[in-house]
């Protein structure tokens, strides 16, 4: 396949394709050793916080590993409409470590079980109907989104630089995390193959050795721990009186929900564009896979009495950190989590990895992260617009996360909410884009059959779309042609005999030309993708349909496709000026 200038050979093993299965174990274990912490300590720290017997704690951190283990499968697996096909790491929740200790001390663990298996509907439903947010979902808001995560970390990794006990040497934790992210860098700029792959473990595991001859790595906690058992059942039901704490925190759980699943969204989003060789664009439909795997697995953490899963941010710069992205590693890393949920000598051994070792780790993370959400916002196309969106909505969220703007206001409003730089930094984007949407001029619609016998009515609809904005005969010429072209495109993709689609196209005036929008039930290739490959010099595509994909990236400004379930989304943009070439 030839290699464009967007090639990106970094990326060793695609989704699709099956690495050698001694390194997808590896590879698997990897992921385990880097993530296990936060299965670990959310629920502990949950659960102590609020007085629950110790019991108790051992069992909501079992269920906690075993369930993420199953989520994490399950999202690289995408078992029809359930999954996201990549690997896309599970945890448990760490936005609902506050009101998860308010449910369990005002309720005891059965509250906190029935908030979060009811919280879990929120991504359940939103998976379902994604498409009718793609307005407000926009790539420049999920990049947003996306670049404010480190801002949220950054304190979260100043607190572990300094973790240490206090008759520690003065150099103990600095020595501990300038040795990780030393071999870290250091091997991925320098190192190739296994060993580039195997940097992050390598770097944990050198500043691991620099903090024991500290005395810093804490070997007493493994010699106590068993090494295999499972914990005593402490079920203790779901709290099904409904009374007034669960209808007074049922608000607050359905908000961190719906955080919790915009980041998802945006954890999705930048997985894919760091999994594959040649551009592509954003498969909705894994994103909606991926938002229900997790809805579904925070569904069984509350059925078990434990924290809801997440998605985590960092699975993105994993994969950019190692160019190992298929699904067989997702799987692995599953399995792994699930067989160390019964192993506690195990999970003893990776919680006395020093905390300065993990804060240099999450540093080169957060680094990555934050050039992959600006990919995200530049890829889809940054006019004036969009640039005040992303950096008012950035700074935004770093001003309330670092408690710059208004703190004595912001703390007590709606229980702190907004003091977390992507809840903050997330609104104002959503809300400046909700306001560029309500500002448009209004759109033109019609409705019809999708089939070639449509294109005299479209033409018609066009001509007089035309009219109304007062543009002249090129104009009208070139939006002809881009619609035709783009009904010609999206009618390759029928089969014979299956079932007929509906097509409902709307057409919108905005600066400097014309937006289309074709909206269809779904098919299976995506037009955008296409359209970029053929940029890439990719020659895959029948005669017919390259001529229309090259006729298509002529007419328009740009293309971009969108596929969900049942739905297909074509947004052509046309300028009124001299064309020049989308994708």
């Amino acid at each position: 396949m030839p290699e464009g200038p967007n090639y990106r050979a970094s990326v060793r093993y695609q989704p699709d394709e099956e690495p050698p299965m001694a390194l997808t174990l590896g590879a698997g274990v990897q992921l385990a050793v880097l993530y296990i912490f936060g299965m670990i300590l959310n629920p502990t720290a949950v659960f102590r916080a609020a007085g629950a017997p110790a019991a108790y704690t051992t069992w909501a951190v079992f269920a906690a590993v075993l369930i993420c283990g199953v989520a994490t499968a399950l999202q690289a697996v995408r078992a029809g409409r359930i999954g996201g096909g990549h690997v896309l790491v599970t945890s448990s929740s760490g936005a609902f470590i506050a009101v998860s200790v308010t449910a369990v001390t005002d309720g005891g663990p059965a509250m906190l079980a029935v908030l979060v298996a009811v919280s879990a509907l929120v991504p359940l439903l939103l998976s379902s109907q994604l498409a009718l947010c793609r307005r407000i979902l926009t790539p420049t808001v999920l990049g947003t989104m996306i670049m404010l995560i480190p801002v949220t970390v950054m304190p979260t990794i100043a607190r572990n630089l300094t973790n240490v006990p206090a008759e520690s040497p003065v150099l103990a934790a600095p020595l501990c995390a300038v040795a990780t992210v030393a071999v870290i860098i250091g091997m991925k700029l320098k190192a190739t193959g296994m060993l580039r792959s195997s940097a992050q473990v390598v770097g944990i595991a050198a500043g691991s050795v620099v903090g024991g001859l500290f005395g810093l790595y804490d070997s007493g906690g493994i010699a106590a721990a068993s090494w295999a058992g499972l914990p005593t059942v402490e079920w203790q039901g779901l709290d099904l009186d409904f009374g007034p704490v669960f209808w007074n925190l049922l608000p607050a759980f359905a908000i961190v929900a719906l955080v919790d699943t915009m980041r998802g969204v945006g954890n999705s989003v930048a997985v894919q564009a760091v999994s594959w060789r040649q551009p592509r664009a954003v498969d909705y439909r894994a994103v909606q896979g991926s938002v229900a795997a997790a809805g579904m697995t925070s569904l069984l953490a509350g059925l078990a009495g434990t924290l809801p899963n997440k998605t985590l941010a960092t699975s993105a710069s994993v994969v950019e950190l190692t160019g190992i992205a298929a699904r067989r590693v997702g799987i692995a890393a599953g399995a792994v989590f699930i067989v160390l949920a019964f192993i506690p000598k195990a999970i003893a051994m990776i919680l006395a990895t020093p905390a300065p070792v993990i804060a240099g780790y999450l540093t080169v993370l957060m680094t990555i992260l934050f050039v992959s959400g600006m990919k995200i916002v530049f890829q889809d196309g940054l006019d004036h617009r969009k640039g005040l969106i992303v950096g008012v909505g950035f700074w935004i969220g770093l001003g309330f996360q670092s408690d710059m703007i208004f703190p004595e206001h912001v703390s007590a409003f709606a229980g702190g909410m907004l003091r977390n730089g992507i809840t903050a930094g997330s609104a104002a984007a959503i809300l400046m884009t909700l306001l560029v949407e309500l500002t448009n001029p209004r759109r033109d619609r019609i409705e019809m059959k999708f089939e070639m016998s449509a294109l005299p009515r479209i033409r018609e609809f066009l001509k007089e779309f035309a009219s109304r904005c007062g543009w002249d005969a090129a104009m009208l010429h070139r939006l002809d042609a881009a619609s035709e072209e783009t009904l010609l495109a999206l009618l390759e993709e029928e089969e014979e005999g299956a079932e007929p689609r509906h097509l409902r196209l709307t057409a919108q005036k905005e600066e400097g030309g014309a937006v289309l929008e074709f909206v269809t039930t779904a098919g299976e290739e995506n037009l955008q993708t296409q359209i970029a490959q053929l940029a890439e010099g990719v020659e895959e595509a029948r005669v017919e349909r390259e001529v229309s994909l090259r006729l298509l990236r002529h007419l328009a400004s740009s293309v971009h496709h969108q596929q969900y379930h049942q739905k297909d989304i074509v947004t052509v943009r046309v300028k009124t000026s001299a064309t020049r070439r989308g994708g």
